[in-house]
């Protein structure tokens, strides 16, 4: 799987990196050697790392790391204290050099805006902080936030952090049931919601399922509502707390000396089966990750704009805020969907608000792809400087699209690939190395990163299972009062090893592909082969949108592929189109892997950031438990799927 790099940093452009001028300050010139280095001595780069950031202690730490509960369970920057806010909000808002320095841009379905400066960002943090400590928030106490993208959301989640409580963040498209699930596994005891929001010229009432959520979660104490569109909704005297309410007091806040390592945050993610696990993250363990990605990795700096299309519900909306505002960048935070009113929403964002630097899921690159070159080639997108990607793996058509047509072959392409228990990413695209297709040209700094096959042995050129063998800053503090749960999860399947849940394979030239969950990985006849490389080949076709590939049981070969797709339009002849890609596929993979049932249907089962989730798929299909669904955007296209099966069977 030998990849060919079509993106070059010539030597001037290196030299302006960040991540090239801080390797050379502790002496290297050369990635893979600094990487060695980063990975033979991790107390030595973590202790770089925040000195780069240029973190602020309350009080300075005395160890790095101490590793005497075992590497499952690291303590990191021992003794020090350290409040998350202060490195957002308090040291650029009390610099007078950056205080009236816009910190965040809001813009909202119907086109309206909002900006924060840092001085502004402060006094509105200071505000809620105060409203909230009168309410009863204390340090400790967890604080549910079901929020749209909206300016409230990022300060509410900063000024829980400034009291020294915490936060989890629940994405605003849940349903009530999601949503009560979470509050009663982090025993929250206040919520704060919005009355509701705007998607695609709709108004959505957050406040209805906000109670219904509640009504199910004993917990809870109080529901604080932000008014976002104004509307009558049901209101709980004894409950309810109006947003305006506890903006009253203008007096400054202290900022909680908390510990470094006192938990911030729990987030959630879904699990493959059972409830949904809490992600444990600590004020000197995510923020720090998600800044050093940001800011050291993807070069974003103190002039710079980062928007990426994301909910705060996914670990992309605080790696967003953490990752913008430590850096003293500007972060854009957009209610609306990229696509609507017209196919050029995203790139009038880009232009208007001069984003430097864009993330974007490659289900969204495709879902733009057909409209047309008439929606970009007029925009302004000069500002643009890199474009991240993540939340699944690519196929190379749509990669090329967006390289080729947005990128005009100049700017990168970050490929980043992680996860909500890494507090970023594993693997990414260096500025400082040439970058592939669909790929990634590097194990990112700091992340001990190997690819094992069954017995644990270390494979190169043939997929293997992603582990890594050290324990990093932003590694999930176990399972919110499931660390078995985690143990399992991560720790159990080879001694003292991350075992991460991606197949991945590194080829000659040291660029590695993900080829999907390793529980989406199908064995057919003995041969191991990721969906994504099968979804590739379908999606080469010109009448073909987006494919989805799973594993179905079968007698002779253990497992056979079947694939899922979805057409561009409706004007095309079906079985002509089912027996090319039929076609295709044999002449691409072979007759032994090349899937001989394939279905179109109207769509497939997505997130709200667009991932695809092929496990849906599979049960429906199979008609099995789903386990956790609750983050699916649209759960009605899995009837369409179950019926398929009944139809064939």
């Amino acid at each position: 799987m030998s990849q060919k790099a079509v993106w070059f940093p010539d030597e001037a452009y290196k030299k302006s990196t960040r991540l090239y001028s801080w390797m050379k300050s502790l002496g290297f010139t050369n990635y893979d050697e600094f990487h060695k280095k980063s990975v033979e001595d991790i107390a030595w780069f973590w202790d770089q790392a925040v000195k780069e950031l240029e973190i602020n202690w309350f009080e300075e730490y005395t160890d790095v790391l101490d590793l005497s509960n075992g590497i499952m369970y690291p303590k990191w920057f021992i003794n020090g204290k350290m409040n998350v806010t202060y490195n957002c909000v308090d040291k650029w808002a009390t610099n007078a050099t950056t205080s009236s320095k816009q910190a965040v841009v809001w813009e909202g379905d119907d086109g309206s805006t909002r900006t924060y400066t840092f001085a502004e960002l402060h006094k509105e943090m200071n505000k809620v902080a105060n409203g909230l400590k009168k309410l009863g928030v204390s340090r400790g106490d967890v604080v549910s936030i079901y929020m749209p993208m909206i300016p409230e959301t990022v300060i509410a989640m900063l000024a829980v952090a400034k009291l020294g409580a915490i936060f989890s963040p629940a994405f605003s498209g849940y349903k009530a049931e999601a949503v009560a699930t979470r509050l009663n596994a982090a025993q929250a005891k206040f919520l704060i919601t919005a009355d509701g929001f705007y998607r695609r010229g709709k108004e959505i009432n957050l406040k209805h399922e906000a109670d219904k959520a509640v009504n199910q979660s004993p917990s809870v104490e109080k529901v604080i509502v932000v008014r976002r569109t104004g509307s009558d909704v049901n209101w709980n005297e004894e409950r309810d707390v109006d947003w305006k309410t506890i903006r009253q007091n203008e007096n400054g806040f202290e900022t909680v000396q908390t510990n470094g390592d006192d938990p911030f945050m729990i987030i959630y993610t879904s699990g493959t089966t059972g409830k949904p696990k809490g992600a444990l993250h600590t004020h000197n363990g995510f923020p720090i990750k998600s800044a050093f990605d940001a800011g050291v990795c993807m070069d974003v700096q103190q002039e710079d704009t980062l928007f990426w299309y994301t909910d705060m519900g996914w670990m992309m909306g605080p790696f967003l805020v953490f990752g913008g505002l430590i850096n003293g960048a500007r972060i854009v935070l957009f209610e609306g969907t990229p696509d609507y009113p017209e196919p050029d929403r995203i790139w009038r964002l880009v232009e208007d608000h001069r984003v430097t630097h864009l993330g974007i899921s490659p289900t969204l690159i495709r879902s733009l792809m057909p409209h047309g070159e008439k929606w970009f080639v007029n925009r302004d997108l000069s500002t643009l400087k890199m474009i991240g990607s993540t939340g699944e793996p690519w196929n190379p058509e749509p990669w090329m699209w967006l390289f080729e047509n947005i990128c005009k072959k100049k700017v990168p392409i970050f490929n980043y690939s992680g996860g909500t228990e890494i507090s970023g990413g594993i693997f990414g695209n260096v500025l400082v190395k040439p970058i592939a297709p669909v790929s990634f040209n590097a194990a990112l700094p700091g992340m001990d990163v190997d690819v094992y096959d069954e017995h644990g042995y270390s494979v190169s050129n043939e997929v293997g299972e992603l582990v890594l063998k050290q324990p990093w800053v932003g590694m999930t503090n176990g399972f919110y009062k499931e660390n078995e749960r985690y143990e399992e999860t991560y720790w159990s399947r080879f001694k003292d090893t991350w075992v991460h849940g991606d197949w991945v394979i590194q080829d000659e030239e040291g660029f590695y592909t993900i080829t999907g969950r390793s529980d989406d990985t199908l064995n057919v006849a003995g041969k191991r082969i990721g969906p994504a490389e099968i979804e590739s080949v379908f999606v080469e076709h010109d009448d073909v949108l987006e494919a989805g590939v799973i594993g179905v049981p079968h007698d002779v070969k253990g497992e056979t592929p079947v694939a899922f797709v979805v057409l561009n339009h409706e004007k095309v002849n079906k079985d002509v189109v089912l027996e090319e890609l039929k076609e295709l596929a044999v002449a691409k993979l072979g007759k032994a892997i090349a899937p001989k049932t394939v279905h179109i249907v109207s769509d497939l089962p997505k997130t709200r950031n667009a991932k695809v989730m092929r496990r849906a798929i599979k049960s429906a299909y199979l008609n099995k438990d789903s386990g956790d669904l609750s983050a699916l955007e649209n759960p009605q296209c899995l009837d369409e799927i179950r019926n398929l099966n009944e139809s064939v069977s």
